[in-house]
């Protein structure tokens, strides 16, 4: 039964707030980094595994858990994830030492990776194609565009105010919240008249891959990219996806139903998606250490100087859903892609002595507005035309789209801007007065690939996206849901 409208938008809500838990979660740590170090004597080559240990388990098994919502009922499969997450958050924030909390990050990443494709096929079969679930979309990617930097802000007020285990500890009471309203407000839905199989070999081809391929990606710091174990660990993951694709071919009730790329907006969809992240996530990245390590800021005003952002992407993306009912996909995403760009190319020129005036403001609004443009149409795009029962399918794969963007997009530029760095303080002679502008030059480097990679999204667009793509789901319209 069709629900009321003012059921349909509060279920929104309790879809978006814990989105926003889960995006908020890549990024909240940041900050917390040396206060984490410092309480649970980690040394520094295992620092970065807070982090890692979560984008793991969350890139790795979120098409599993897609698919799990798709078979075992959407609203069942994101309340146990939401369990998951929030009982993982509250023993990552009891953690004595840094083992143990970096196995609750991993297990907390595994609850975000059932939470997420979860609650966007939610969104999908509660909401009919069009604008109406344009406007849901509009909101769901405010929260997503959000997320990095309210990440940030958070991070350092709950640091400085009340200890690191309070980045932790602020998911459980909002987690159980949902948990309680979720019955009344979510209805039951899954895939029905398909087989009640979940493609162990598929699954465990996948999963490894990802897992493997991220791993890969998040160790090059440490290992190199050259290296042996680099080069094994990227091999052993395209063997694995190469075996998933066989599979899927053979498999009677598939993971991933190969024929779901069909729909060329999905299949754009997630090429974009991609790259998207690996600019996002990147530039969110080194922004946060310019700031901190050659402007001097604080992590708490790092924090607050990306609320002009945060407040752009939400005005943007509220904008955005109407402008993609109205004009289609191709043209707002296009145009999203187009000020991200402008925007990475403005932070290429940021000077060792420079002001958030001069140097972020301007990139700041270029950025929030192309990124509220660019994740709304993204994400409509990914759903538009997938059938009900595999709405699950196409969401998990947007968010492993965004996701192994983002940690290839770190991987590859942090490795451009290390060496760029390294290379500027050898001429220098290793003088210390260098590194601050050694560190600019090589922030710039990066900001200049991920400009790159913004156009490549911006061809992408153009390539894969017909003039009007079906800007009122004129399109395929998905199956409403049991």
């Amino acid at each position: 039964m069709p629900a009321s409208t003012s059921r349909k938008w509060i279920a929104l809500v309790l879809l978006c707030a814990t989105q926003f838990l889960v995006v908020l979660d890549v990024a909240i740590v940041n900050v917390a980094l040396p206060s984490i170090q410092t309480s649970l004597d980690f040394s520094q080559a295992d620092l970065q595994w807070v982090v890692s240990a979560y984008t793991l388990t969350f890139g790795g098994l979120l098409l599993l858990g897609g698919r799990a919502a798709d078979l075992l009922g959407r609203r069942r499969v994101f309340m146990a994830g939401l369990a998951l997450f929030s009982l993982a958050s509250l023993a990552c924030g009891f953690a004595e030492s840094d083992s143990f909390l970096i196995a609750a990050r991993a297990v907390q990443g595994v609850g975000a990776a059932i939470i997420s494709p979860a609650a966007l096929s939610i969104l999908v079969t509660t909401f009919e194609e069009g604008a109406e679930r344009n406007k849901a979309l509009g909101i769901w990617g405010a929260i997503a565009g959000i997320g990095g930097a309210a990440g940030v802000l958070a991070g350092g007020i709950l640091t400085d105010g009340l200890g690191w285990e309070w980045i932790f500890f602020v998911n459980v009471p909002v987690g159980l919240l949902v948990l309680a309203l979720v019955p009344r407000f979510i209805d039951e839905s899954r895939a029905e008249g398909v087989t009640r199989n979940f493609d162990v070999a598929g699954a465990v081809t996948v999963t490894a891959g990802l897992s493997l391929l991220v791993y890969a990606l998040v160790n090059t710091d440490s290992a190199g990219w050259g290296s042996a174990e680099t080069i094994g660990l990227l091999g052993a993951s395209a063997a694995l996806v190469a075996a998933f694709v066989a599979i899927e071919m053979r498999a009677a009730a598939p993971l991933m139903p190969l024929g779901i790329f069909r729909l060329r907006s999905l299949t754009g969809a997630n090429v974009v998606g991609l790259l998207l992240g690996a600019a996002i996530f990147s530039m969110f990245f080194f922004l946060s250490l310019y700031m901190q390590q050659v402007l001097g800021y604080s992590a708490l005003r790092s924090g607050f100087a990306y609320l002009l952002v945060a407040i752009v992407i939400v005005l943007a993306a509220g904008a955005s859903q109407a402008l993609v009912t109205r004009l289609g996909v191709r043209t707002v995403l296009a145009t999203g892609m187009s000020l991200l760009t402008l925007g990475l190319l403005w932070f290429t020129q940021i000077d060792v002595s420079g002001s958030y005036a001069v140097d972020l403001v301007p990139g700041f609004l270029l950025t929030g507005v192309g990124l509220g443009f660019s994740f709304v149409p993204v994400s409509i795009a990914a759903l538009q035309g997938v059938r009900a029962h595999e709405a699950g399918v196409a969401s998990g794969l947007i968010n492993t789209s965004q996701q192994i963007g983002g940690a290839l997009g770190i991987a590859v530029l942090s490795t451009i801007a290390t060496s760029h760095t390294a290379d500027v303080l050898r001429d220098a002679g290793g003088a210390s007065q260098a590194v601050p502008g050694a560190l600019t030059e090589g922030f710039q480097y990066a900001f200049a690939v991920g400009a790159a990679l913004a156009v490549v999204g911006l061809l992408a667009t153009l390539v894969s996206f017909g003039r009007r793509s079906e800007p009122q789901g004129a399109g395929a319209t998905a199956e409403e849901g049991a």
